[in-house]
């Protein structure tokens, strides 16, 4: 067991199970799960901590497997005082740990376009550290910059160019944990937007398994874009399709299961472990690469140990 951590101002809890923090209800525990009161005690924190010592910030959970050994080193999860959103003229400020949906109903509120977050899962922080995006939109898109304490507990401002964003990424150094982020919205009429979004809601509620245990698209799309939403938009290429086509919609291991819905998220159906998620996705990953050729990428990120 790590020991001789700094002592900060907020929570340090050793051996915090992480199983209930994650939306697949699966994963071991933390050796030490940080949860720091405000910016500079996150900063002081890294700082003080043994570089030798692994940090792995963690959002909602959304987008994440916890492997069933758990994880080695300090999850650092932030909450109250890294969750504001405030609003400058045509500019919405999010705290990282703001959650998409909320800030893009605030924006809608004030008549400013950052609908495109409505429908994706998470907060902001893994919203920009994935480069997040539906309906033909990106974090890249509108971004202005963010702030990041590196693992040195450095206070870095970032901008699109120095994250290099690519589809459902950015070069974020490693252990460097975002605290806010800056974006410029298009303006528009508060009623509008709100019906967009409830648009959007009811056309993913109608083709994504949204009530059950699942952590979003399991994989990237190979075309490299995400949903335009358009009519005439190309399903070649898209992940379901080619999981679709190999045969693998409703296909179960264990507890985890391909959903009959949409055969890009995998679910927990009950009692899955992470090892049985992670092992349906790499069977999905290899019967899909034996019918089309096609190398499907993780989009869902996995961490830890196995059992």
């Amino acid at each position: 067991m790590i020991t001789n951590l700094p002592t900060p101002r907020g929570t340090l809890t050793p051996n915090r199970p992480l199983d209930g923090l994650t939306w697949l209800r699966v994963g071991g525990p933390a050796d030490w799960f940080f949860q720091p009161a405000d910016h500079d005690d996150l900063a002081t924190f890294l700082r003080n901590l043994d570089p030798a010592i692994a940090v792995f910030p963690m959002g909602v959970g959304s987008n994440l497997i916890v492997r069933d050994g758990g994880i080695r080193g300090v999850v650092i999860r932030l909450g109250r005082g890294f969750n504001g959103i405030d609003f400058d003229g045509d500019t919405v400020i999010a705290g990282a740990a703001a959650l998409d949906a909320h800030v893009a109903r605030k924006a809608a509120d004030q008549g400013l376009d950052l609908t495109f977050l409505r429908t994706i899962p998470g907060s902001i922080g893994g919203a920009v550290r994935m480069n997040a995006g539906c309906y033909g939109s990106y974090v890249a898109d509108c971004l202005i910059d963010v702030t990041a304490i590196t693992r040195s507990g450095e206070t870095l401002t970032l901008t699109p160019d120095n994250l290099h964003f690519a589809y459902r990424h950015s070069d974020l150094a490693e252990g460097s944990v975002i605290t806010s982020a800056r974006f410029r919205a298009e303006r528009g009429e508060p009623e509008a937007l709100h019906q967009k979004m409830t648009d959007q809601l009811a056309k993913r509620d109608a083709t994504q398994p949204t009530k059950d245990c699942t952590a979003g698209s399991t994989f990237r799309n190979p075309a490299g874009f995400s949903s335009t939403g358009r009519a005439d938009d190309s399903h070649d290429l898209k992940a379901w399709k080619l999981i679709d086509d190999a045969g693998l919609r409703g296909h179960r291991l264990g507890g985890a299961q391909m959903s009959e819905k949409h055969p890009n998220f995998l679910l927990n159906t009950g009692g899955a472990t992470a090892a049985d998620l992670e092992a349906l996705g790499e069977l999905v990953r290899d019967r899909v690469r034996e019918k089309s050729g096609h190398e499907l990428q993780w989009e869902v990120i996995r961490i830890g140990d196995k059992a």
